[in-house]
């Protein structure tokens, strides 16, 4: 059974976990199946944003611990090395990524919701980080994700504290964008993407690219970077097109630059 649904809305690709009856609970098959989605929208120009939501009740309710269980050291290692391949492959897509996330978000589900550009949440969601009431500690980013998103303390407590907060805490840390009703999730951030999609994919691909390599750099080597892409984007085609269209005073079109 493929663990991910792929859907195409126009330009926007909409991923749906799709392991409901296990609350979508990432096993080594739905790693597997995201790895082969990004790869598969990493080699596809015509996908300009995508938004990954879960079915049913639960975004990821977290890694399967029923897989987990038995694994002994080399392979519970070798469990997290392919987590992190696969939240990577998510984070560095050239379109941005929204996380839609309709319930639970725990453990590897909180995970793969921070590996998005940025999260809408249901009203009725929750997140968190339990592993330490397993005896275990996060193991697909989530030491090191949630705390660039959250800050140190607030990652803190949701790691070594263990305990879920809900949507409007979530809010109120930074760890959501925004919440909605839970009938009007999906479609608002399918509407976020559609209007990103009608915008420059290189400057998308290009301001995505700086910021992810500027976030751990000091700030003259992220403003150097900044600098440098502004150069060569400015030498496209897009970005003539861009600026004709605004003194113009008509909509771009960026399809085919």
């Amino acid at each position: 059974m493929n663990r991910i649904r792929s859907e195409r809305r126009g330009s926007v690709e909409l991923l749906t976990l799709d392991r409901p009856k296990a609350l979508n609970a990432l096993d080594r098959a739905a790693l597997e199946a995201l790895l082969d989605c990004c790869e598969r929208l990493a080699a596809d120009p015509s996908v300009r944003a995508v938004v990954l939501t879960g079915e049913g009740r639960a975004f990821a309710a977290g890694a399967d611990i029923a897989e987990m269980r038995g694994l002994d050291a080399q392979q519970a290692e070798s469990f997290s090395r392919l987590g992190h391949a696969a939240m990577d492959a998510l984070e560095s897509l050239a379109m941005p990524t929204i996380a839609a996330v309709n319930g639970y978000a725990l453990g590897g589900g909180c995970e793969l919701a921070c590996a998005c550009d940025w999260i809408y949440a249901s009203e009725t969601s929750r997140f968190g980080q339990p592993e330490v009431n397993l005896g275990l500690i996060p193991g697909f980013g989530g030491t090191g994700r949630l705390a660039r998103r959250v800050g140190s303390a607030w990652a803190k407590e949701l790691v070594l504290g263990g305990e879920p907060i809900d949507a409007k805490t979530a809010l109120r840390i930074g760890l959501v964008n925004r919440i909605f009703a839970p009938d009007a999730l999906l479609g608002s951030a399918l509407d976020a993407a559609k209007k990103i999609a009608g915008k420059g994919p290189l400057a998308i691909a290009t301001a995505k690219r700086v910021m992810v390599q500027g976030q751990d750099a000091d700030v003259r080597t992220a403003h150097a970077l900044e600098q440098a892409a502004f150069g060569v984007i400015s030498a496209g085609a897009e970005r003539a097109e861009g600026m004709d269209a605004f003194l113009e005073k008509r909509e771009p079109s960026f399809e085919n630059r």
